[in-house]
């Protein structure tokens, strides 16, 4: 008896036991334990980061924002400005040309005495400008292709004299520039080459032109600007001297060769070395 009384204690306490488990709102579970705070971080907190500051005083030294000063542009020392008028002291030799640009204007071939104020100077007191093809001045709008009719435009200021001669000191003579080679092309024919060589102002009176030998032409040709050209031009192929002639323009000296054989010729002067055979007019047949 008494050992089923303890077994029925027993079995009540355990079912008490397990309803208050099941009914429980505690938690029961341990905390977890905190770390222990560094002893470096302690002894050496760390600083709070500062605003960078935005002013440029605060961040480069003041000689360093002085406003920037333009560059200076290089002064360099041009040539004295031409003479706007003739020196009276000084005499203008005959045939001389007048010292503007694009007016062409030559003196007298006499000497005279006669009032110089019925003169008209038409000029271009500009630069040429060559762009692209294009040319003309810088003090007016117009542009041609052409190189010829370039030297055609008229002028667009005027004044009452021209200027043969300038300020020069009497009796000085400026030093004459030789030219040691001038531009040059030319076409042909089967009979003919037709040769320009570029020279401008070439004085007409004074300039020389010699058909030596069949494969040599002489040249000299002085300018009106104080500039000369002479040269002994050797010929690809042996010319006719009697029936070639030459011309004498504004920008240029032309002359027309008469073939004496025939032959193509692939250059113009014999010591420019080629090798190309070229044939004019029709082939032969065979």
């Amino acid at each position: 008896m008494k050992g089923k009384k303890v077994s029925g204690r027993l079995l009540v306490g355990l079912e008490m036991l397990q309803t208050s488990r099941k009914h429980s709102t505690t938690d029961d579970t341990p905390a977890p334990e905190e770390p222990p705070p560094s002893s470096d971080t302690d002894a050496n907190p760390v600083p709070a980061p500062k605003p960078i500051s935005t002013t440029i005083g605060s961040l480069v030294p003041a000689e360093s924002v002085r406003p920037i000063q333009p560059a200076q542009p290089s002064v360099t020392s041009s040539p004295p400005p031409e003479s706007e008028s003739d020196d009276p002291s000084i005499s203008i030799a005959p045939n001389t040309t007048c010292r503007r640009r694009s007016c062409n204007a030559s003196s007298p071939s006499h000497t005279t005495s006669l009032s110089r104020d019925s003169e008209e100077c038409v000029f271009h007191p500009g630069h040429p400008i060559f762009h692209e093809g294009s040319k003309g001045w810088t003090c007016c709008k117009r542009r041609v292709l052409d190189f010829d009719e370039f030297m055609r435009i008229e002028g667009c200021k005027k004044k009452d004299r021209h200027l043969f001669v300038g300020n020069g000191k009497k009796g000085e003579k400026e030093e004459e520039e030789i030219l040691q080679d001038v531009r040059h092309d030319f076409y042909q024919t089967s009979t003919t080459v037709i040769a320009s060589l570029y020279l401008k102002k070439i004085n007409k009176d004074r300039a020389k032109v010699e058909f030596i030998s069949s494969v040599t032409v002489s040249l000299d040709l002085p300018t009106t600007e104080n500039k000369r050209y002479k040269a002994a031009i050797p010929l690809f192929g042996p010319i006719d001297t009697e029936k070639s002639t030459y011309k004498i323009m504004g920008t240029k000296l032309e002359l027309t060769l008469l073939k004496a054989d025939g032959i193509g010729w692939p250059v113009l002067r014999s010591d420019q070395n080629t090798n190309e055979i070229i044939q004019v007019g029709r082939a032969g047949r065979a």
